[in-house]
């Protein structure tokens, strides 16, 4: 009886992930349909390693970006830990966020649990997640807001982007807000039917425990914000750096919004990995702002391969490790 209850949760992700390869299969499967096979072979066949190893390289950055996001907190709470320690946490979390589609909320508890791991005492690791929330939000939402304007710019404004935009706004507002709503309460007592929830009272008193200081330091947020920003920027970066390698020249603000909307609704959506929504968004958008389905498809999936698919084994060992 218990081993079946144990089993039920599954279910929910087993379809999230049968949906994402349906989605991504079909996506493929119509793009080949229209498309000569041959022609993704020509664009395979162009691809220059110098471009490839740029890719890599903003990869990289990426990973420095998101160790320096908690660097920079810990630091001025006087909990200085080695910006190469916490690299191997940047690969983790951004794993952590892509595999667990949580609107970022995984890779950040991910990282709350190694940090407490490292003999971080609780109230730091919760002040370090509540300014963390914030700047990482505040950074996606002028991300989104850049690529909205960019698309405007570009009269490629439709009703389906404008609803994206809502939806996730909804969500990067509301994050961060239930976050200091819970700190606001997380000091009283609590209502019957919330303390059934496993774990919830002691995440309350967590919450309620923790400093908020920095949030009026505007200087360490904005520190914090840009290196979440970096790593928005250098994946649009890379996927850009893709466009070139199967021959699609086209400016990097064609890329930036394509990329900014395909992580929104990965973000929002409750598929793992993002799964076909990604790639069906990105394609999507490249094509409208000019850019061959094959191009656009080829570039997306060399993207992904980079993002999500090269540090998928990295990003569990590493995931593994931390935890110990």
């Amino acid at each position: 009886m218990n081993h079946q209850h144990s089993k039920k949760p599954l279910l929910p992700q087993i379809y999230s992930w049968l949906l994402g390869v349906l989605l991504l299969s079909g996506l493929i499967m119509i793009v080949t349909h229209f498309v000569e096979l041959e022609h993704f072979t020509n664009l395979a066949r162009q691809a220059e390693p110098k471009w490839l190893m740029i890719a890599l390289l903003l990869q990289i950055t990426t990973y420095f970006s998101a160790a320096g996001a908690w660097y920079v907190p810990l630091k001025k709470m006087g909990y200085r830990q080695s910006l190469w320690s916490l690299i191997p946490l940047g690969i983790a979390k951004l794993f952590t966020e892509q595999s667990l589609p949580t609107g970022g909320m995984s890779g950040t508890a991910f990282f709350i649990a190694a940090l407490k791991k490292r003999s971080i005492p609780n109230s730091i690791c919760i002040s370090t997640l509540i300014v963390s929330l914030v700047a990482y939000y505040g950074a996606y939402l002028l991300a989104a807001v850049a690529a909205v304007v960019l698309l405007y710019f570009y009269h490629k404004l439709n009703e389906w982007i404008i609803l994206i935009s809502l939806i996730f706004a909804i969500v990067a507002v509301g994050i961060p807000t239930g976050t200091l709503w819970l700190r606001s309460i997380g000091k009283k007592e609590l209502p019957a039917i919330l303390l059934r929830i496993p774990g919830l009272s002691g995440l309350m008193r967590a919450i309620g425990n923790s400093s908020v200081g920095m949030l009026h330091r505007p200087v360490l947020i904005f520190a914090i914000a840009f290196f979440h920003g970096t790593v928005f920027l250098m994946d649009s970066a890379t996927l850009w750096v893709m466009l070139k390698v199967v021959g699609a020249n086209v400016s990097f603000w064609t890329a930036f919004p394509s990329f900014i909307f395909a992580s929104m609704v990965a973000t929002v959506g409750p598929i793992p990995l993002g799964l076909g929504t990604f790639e069906i968004t990105s394609v999507t958008l490249l094509h409208m702002m000019g850019v061959s389905m094959e191009a656009a498809l080829s570039a997306t999936l060399l993207l992904r391969g980079f993002t999500v698919w090269l540090p998928m084994l990295p990003g569990m060992l590493m995931t593994r490790w931390a935890l110990r």
